[in-house]
C-alpha cells in the first residue's frame, strides 16, 4: 500500500454529474491546488498546508485526510461513499441511472 494513501478514500463532487475518488495525499493536493482562488479561505489553506506537510512527512496522513474531510464538508461537496459507487457502476455498466 502507498504510504501516501488514505486509508479510506473520500468523494467530492467536482460539478453536478461528476464525483471524483481522493484516494491519497497526491489527489488532495491536485484537487486543493485546482480549487478557484476566488472560493478559498482559511479551512482551504490550513487543508492545503497540511496536505504539503503531511507529504513531506511533517505530519501524518491521517492529519492531511482530517484536513481535507474538513474542507470539503465546509464547502459542502463531499459524496457520501455509497451514492458515490452507485455513480461509478452505473458509469462502467453504460446505462447511466443511478
Amino acid at each position: 500500500m502507498n504510504a501516501e494513501a488514505f486509508g479510506t478514500p473520500l468523494f467530492v463532487k467536482r460539478d453536478t454529474y461528476i464525483v471524483q475518488e481522493i484516494a491519497d495525499l497526491a489527489d488532495a493536493i491536485d484537487f486543493l491546488t485546482e480549487w478557484p482562488d476566488d472560493r478559498g479561505d482559511a479551512v482551504h489553506e490550513i487543508a492545503l498546508r497540511t496536505c504539503y506537510d503531511a507529504y513531506d512527512g511533517r505530519k501524518p496522513v491521517s492529519a492531511a485526510r482530517n484536513a481535507f474531510f474538513g474542507f470539503v464538508k465546509r464547502v459542502a461537496i463531499l459524496e457520501d461513499e455509497t451514492s458515490a459507487m452507485q455513480r461509478l457502476a452505473a458509469c462502467k455498466s453504460g446505462t447511466g441511472k443511478v
